[in-house]
């Protein structure tokens, strides 16, 4: 079997298999990647950006190498390739998971229950919840919803799309490193800036078709692109900017404003600036939105790797 079909099939199963059963509740690939990424960090750790490099090269290195060695490994048979592929997609994205707790945040302060939308919000985001009101939940809850979109879907499908098994294993690698040394506190300031620089460019690809596909799908196709065009470079991150923005054009809401991250505090700049303060319903409409971009991601990823397929057969 072609490798375009392998991915089409591999992929559009492992995005049911997420559909229907989410991520476990213990032993999930990511979880066990997190922490032999934390075991290399105790041993290699250092205030200095070499000693980050290092960490970012073994881990991701490795998970891509280990991903490799699989694929080839299983190359002959058709049913054993689809099978990885579908294996290795329901481990990578994360749709239903964020879907899901996104919910949960909703329902409770649907319920008037801020202080148990307060708790849950903790699975989705790491800003400081007790500092937030229920508007502030909302926001913090969509936000993390647009930017999950591109980091739990979209774009480990494209890298799927570019490099089968090896693509869907480190982008999540890539990402998963990112969550966990990427940010600016003392400790990974120096330490994980490999990390963060490579999430970056990696990312780049996947926040960009998360963007388009917000407007084309999303409620207000116009208010999409006039918002991403006139807010994205704003946002400190060169790829949540995008979707961010994307997301609140679509749904005509404001995000960003005031953050708090452990204990320190952002004020970054408001996008979507034309539209209204988020309510917990937008919740349940942001989340109908993140599904239908990851289907139709899955849709162009997999369109793009078969036409490349076929361009590549006509001219052999």
């Amino acid at each position: 079997m072609r490798a375009d079909r392998v991915f089409l099939y591999g992929a559009a199963a492992g995005l049911l298999g997420d559909r229907l059963l989410g991520d476990p509740r213990r032993g999930h690939p990511v979880a066990v990647f997190g922490r032999a990424a934390g075991a290399v960090e105790r041993a290699l750790w250092r205030d200095h950006r070499g000693r980050g490099a290092l960490h970012t090269a073994v881990c991701a290195g490795g998970a891509v190498a280990a991903a490799a060695l699989t694929a080839r490994a299983v190359r002959r048979s058709p049913v054993a390739s689809v099978a990885l592929t579908a294996a290795a997609t329901w481990a990578v994205v994360g749709g239903t998971t964020l879907g899901r707790e996104a919910a949960a945040v909703g329902e409770a302060l649907a319920a008037g229950d801020v202080e148990a939308a307060r708790e849950r919000l903790p699975h989705l985001c790491g800003r400081d919840p007790q500092a937030l009101d229920e508007q502030q939940i909302a926001r913090a809850v969509v936000e993390s919803v647009a930017e999950n979109t591109s980091d739990a879907v979209v774009g480990a499908l494209v890298w799927g799309a570019v490099a089968g098994v090896p693509g869907l294993v480190g982008f999540r690698a890539v990402n998963t490193l990112d969550a966990m040394v990427g940010h600016k506190s003392p400790r990974y300031r120096r330490y994980g800036w490999a990390s963060a620089r490579l999430d970056d460019v990696a990312g780049w690809p996947g926040a960009r078709l998360t963007a388009v596909l917000a407007a084309v799908c999303g409620p207000d196709p116009r208010g999409a692109v006039r918002a991403w065009r006139a807010d994205a470079a704003k946002h400190p991150s060169p790829n949540a900017g995008p979707v961010e923005a994307s997301f609140a054009g679509a749904l005509g809401v404001r995000l960003g404003g005031t953050l708090s991250y452990g204990g320190r505090v952002e004020h970054r700049p408001v996008l979507g600036a034309q539209g209204r303060a988020v309510e917990f319903g937008d919740i349940t409409r942001a989340v109908r939105l993140s599904h239908r971009v990851g289907l139709l991601a899955l849709a162009v990823c997999a369109g793009a790797r078969l036409g490349v397929g076929a361009l590549k057969r006509r001219r052999a």
